[in-house]
């Protein structure tokens, strides 16, 4: 990662972290007494072709071993009442500041896909992943309600999954390649201004 992202990166965690501490710490605790263990939900995701990193956040689904890939309508059942209000409002996300403080993910990038995905689709991702990826970028603010939507009427595992490799991944690499040629500080900024302004849910 470049030097200038890391340090802007690190400058907007030190700046919102007092800001947001006292959701850091009341959110755990309304999970652990509405919903149970675990608070956090960690998943491997990518940022390289070739490494994984465990991506935090905070639980908002009921609890299922066998869970794979992308949510759709056929996990709708599974959003607790807790989860979908913090879904609602981004806090779910509150946990992927170590994320970026660690240096896994960046406020701004591509949002960091399973693994399953990127040895499914090598040629995409080896050119998506040469940018670090984010929280939220470009495809997230362009390409997320009409993802939204045309997941959500997925009624099984296997249709979500068919949708969104043949729908989803090509539309929003495409995007997160534009982002990639007109990548600044300024347009990073600008990203994390629509994207608190909307409170675009990312999945």
């Amino acid at each position: 990662m470049k030097l200038a992202n890391r340090s802007f990166d690190i400058f907007f965690v030190l700046l919102f972290l007092p800001f947001l501490l006292p959701a850091i710490i009341l959110v755990p605790l309304a999970i652990l007494i509405l919903d149970g263990r675990p608070v956090l939900y960690v998943s491997e995701r990518m940022n390289s072709p070739k490494q994984g990193f465990n991506l935090l956040k905070f639980r908002t689904m009921h609890f299922d071993p066998d869970d794979q890939g992308v949510s759709g309508g056929d996990k709708e059942a599974r959003i607790t009442k807790t989860g979908a209000f913090l879904r609602r409002y981004r806090l779910d996300e509150l946990p992927q500041l170590w994320n970026i403080f660690k240096g896994d993910i960046r406020f701004v990038g591509p949002r960091p896909p399973l693994r399953h995905y990127v040895e499914k689709f090598p040629e995409i991702y080896g050119e998506v992943l040469k940018s670090r990826p984010g929280v939220t970028g470009l495809a997230t603010l362009a390409y997320h309600k009409t993802e939204e939507r045309l997941l959500s009427v997925c009624e099984t595992a296997e249709e979500t999954e068919e949708v969104y490799c043949r729908r989803c991944v090509p539309r929003k690499a495409k995007l997160d390649l534009i982002y990639a040629q007109n990548q600044t500080p300024c347009t990073d900024i600008h990203m994390m201004c629509v994207t608190m302004y909307r409170k675009i849910p990312i999945h």
